[in-house]
């Protein structure tokens, strides 16, 4: 029950960041793509590890609750709450003492929950559920030596790295286990691990091998420094243990310098501290020196020996030690049980309320912790306040502020990310996109230049430039801009498009085609040079030749309303008043009810006399743009129609308000005052 309640914001909690992984992944959305799971691994995108009975749960649950976060977060939940049974158990049956009180801290201890309340992290949850599982078939052996009982304990762990390979140091830990319950180690029991050496090993290598080509990350850190980073890991880890604050989902990396003393200290420790554990085994017992092993040799895979793309975010992360926090925290506690029960009975009644008040803060901390993974938002605001520069996670803040169109606080928010990475193509563009949503174009251009120059190969940075410089009418810059990409990449279809827009606007017209065709020869179905070409030509007379490319574009993109809008404008020009309306209907069904649709349904209304149909359209039509003189005096002809002079008369002086010269609103405004007379 104090899981569930340490626990109740995972279950309200919805998908976050990497989850994207299976969410969007068709591996795990479709039926038949279950074989690609297990026998085509890099289908499944941005996942580079071979962990095909993670995914395999993913999408077995899809098929019963398909994208409900709540179903996901249950059973990471029911998970964790299984392996912390399993975990009593395994401890009772080897009499540690306060068994119940180490399966209870592991159930809310808060450095966990990075595990259980971020679905993606599945993969721990469920390689501890097989790891622990074969450690009690394991002992089970040792006490029936029977071989039913070795090959389950064997197959769970093979399942287990199926899961997830950090379960690699099985092995080692039961050869530690064995040496803590009988004090040595001999022929016979190394005999009896190396099955699962090998499995071990072919496994992991297997997933090595698969995961290798596709991280390309390779840290700079020297033979030398790397036993400096392990130390000081491995200390970060038990501090967190024993004082769980300022928990962050990406911790700042260190500065790993083998000629700083406290490297040296943390390198100290590591070796001392075993070393004396060992010396007076004999003394306090060989259990202090088995946690201590356990620990190290669990986290070993994440210490950074070797590298792992992780190790370009952080050294270290909370959801490493889900199994090693283990070894330190039965040590903490069975030394704890150990003295309290040598108290004098009196301050023997008082230590019971210790456990209950520290797992009461444990599950308070817990609750609080897995509150951040509510949403993106939460989440990354959390990293960014304990990480500024933790990777990603102001742009990502920032995108998420941008796509719920909090343009103001994106505005503080980009501000705040650059003083933290000034050089950051991400954070720039950001910056540059906020401002440009927030209606500062000639702002955002600075920092869409500068997105450029760190990354010249963004091609959304300068897709945006050109737009804003089309907005603040700089088209020689446009010009200039495109055609330095164009250099560097004659088949950069965008480019040549912006630099067509610029050169049309410039009223160079043949080179604004020339530049719109060259981009069709390398994306024929690109429908912005498409309908931008087709509305060059329709502005030159040319509607043949417009129509072609429309129907081309509406052909090629099926969903693209526009050019069913602009052949409906041609059509109607042309008094093919069927086909306009066609066309235009057709635009209102895709979703586009702009001015230009409203307004030739309204004149097609009026041509087919039906008037009350041509004043909804137009009236909707003049909301939508109040500053277009012709939808007025087409509104005014479909009143007069009507009987509605008044209406009329005013609809026709609005109409000469905004376009004085209007001649067909002065002499049906001329009529109706004559008429009404």
């Amino acid at each position: 029950m104090i899981t569930i309640i340490s626990y109740l914001p995972a279950f309200q909690a919805g998908f976050v960041w990497d989850d994207i992984i299976f969410t969007q992944n068709r591996a795990v959305q479709e039926w038949g793509d279950i074989w690609h799971i297990w026998l085509d691994p890099g289908y499944i995108e941005n996942e580079g590890h071979y962990w095909p009975l993670t995914y395999t749960t993913f999408w077995l649950e899809h098929k019963i609750w398909g994208l409900n976060p709540a179903g996901y977060h249950i059973v990471n939940i029911l998970l964790h709450i299984i392996n912390t049974l399993l975990l009593w158990r395994i401890l009772a049956r080897l009499a540690v003492p306060g068994a119940w009180l180490v399966a209870a801290v592991f159930a809310v201890h808060p450095l966990h929950v990075e595990s259980v309340a971020w679905v993606i992290e599945r993969k721990d949850v469920l390689s501890a559920l097989f790891y622990l599982t074969a450690i009690l078939a394991w002992m089970r052996y040792e006490a029936t030596k029977k071989g039913r009982h070795y090959l389950l304990a064997l197959g769970l762990f093979a399942v287990g790295l199926l899961s997830k390979s950090v379960v690699v140091t099985l092995p080692v830990a039961l050869l530690i286990l064995r040496w803590w319950r009988l004090g040595r180690l001999n022929r016979n029991d190394l005999l009896q691990t190396v099955p699962f050496f090998v499995v071990g090993l072919a496994i992991t290598l297997g997933d090595f091998a698969y995961y290798r080509p596709r991280e390309s990350f390779v840290s700079d850190l020297s033979l030398i420094e790397r036993p400096f980073l392990a130390a000081r890991a491995l200390w970060f880890y038990a501090t967190k243990l024993l004082w769980p604050d300022n928990l962050a989902v990406i911790y700042p990396h260190w500065d790993v310098n083998a000629a700083d003393p406290l490297a040296w200290g943390y390198l100290v420790l590591g070796v001392a501290v075993p070393a004396l554990l060992w010396r007076f085994r004999d003394r306090i017992g060989r259990g202090p020196l088995a946690g201590f092993l356990f620990f190290a040799v669990t986290l070993s895979p994440t210490l950074g020996f070797i590298d792992f793309g992780y190790m370009q975010f952080s050294y270290v992360a909370d959801r490493f030690q889900y199994l090693a926090g283990i070894g330190v925290i039965a040590v903490v506690i069975g030394v704890a049980v150990w003295g309290a029960r040598r108290l004098p009975e009196r301050l023997r009644m008082v230590a019971v309320g210790v456990p209950v008040a520290v797992l009461a803060i444990l599950s308070v901390l817990s609750w609080q912790h897995a509150s951040i993974f509510r949403n993106e938002e939460t989440l990354f605001r959390h990293i960014v306040s304990l990480n500024p520069k933790g990777h990603g996670a102001y742009n990502n803040l920032n995108k998420e502020l941008l796509d719920q169109g909090r343009y103001d606080e994106a505005l503080v928010s980009t501000r705040t990310a650059l003083q933290h990475l000034p050089d950051d193509a991400s954070a720039n563009f950001n910056r540059g996109l906020a401002l440009q949503r927030s209606s500062r174009a000639a702002e955002a251009i600075e920092f869409y230049r500068r997105t450029l120059e760190i990354n010249p190969d963004n091609r959304r940075a300068l897709s945006n430039l050109n737009i804003a410089l089309i907005h603040e009418d700089r088209y020689e810059e446009v010009l200039a801009t495109s055609r330095s990409a164009i250099e560097r990449n004659p088949r950069d279809a965008a480019s040549l498009f912006y630099a067509g827009v610029a050169a049309w606007r410039l009223e160079r017209h043949e080179e604004a085609e020339r530049y719109q065709r060259l981009a069709l020869q390398v994306d024929p179905a690109n429908k912005d040079s498409l309908t931008y070409l087709a509305g060059m030509l329709r502005h030159n007379g040319r509607y043949d030749e417009a129509m072609d490319l429309y129907r081309t574009a509406a052909n090629a993109h099926p969903g693209y309303a526009e050019p069913h809008r602009d052949m409906g404008v041609i059509e109607l020009a042309r008094e093919n008043y069927d086909e306009a309306e066609r066309h235009l209907r057709q635009a209102m069904r895709l979703g586009l009810g702009d001015n230009i649709v409203l307004h030739g349904l309204g004149k097609l209304s009026i041509t087919k006399a039906n008037y009350a149909d041509a004043v909804r359209f137009l009236m909707a039509a003049a909301e939508r743009f109040p500053a277009d003189a012709t939808i007025r005096s087409d509104l005014g002809v479909a009143l007069i129609h009507l009987g509605r002079k008044d209406e009329a008369i005013r609809s026709f002086e609005q109409a000469l308000e905004l376009d004085p010269t209007l001649q067909s609103a002065k002499g049906n405004l001329e009529l109706a005052l004559q008429s009404s007379k």
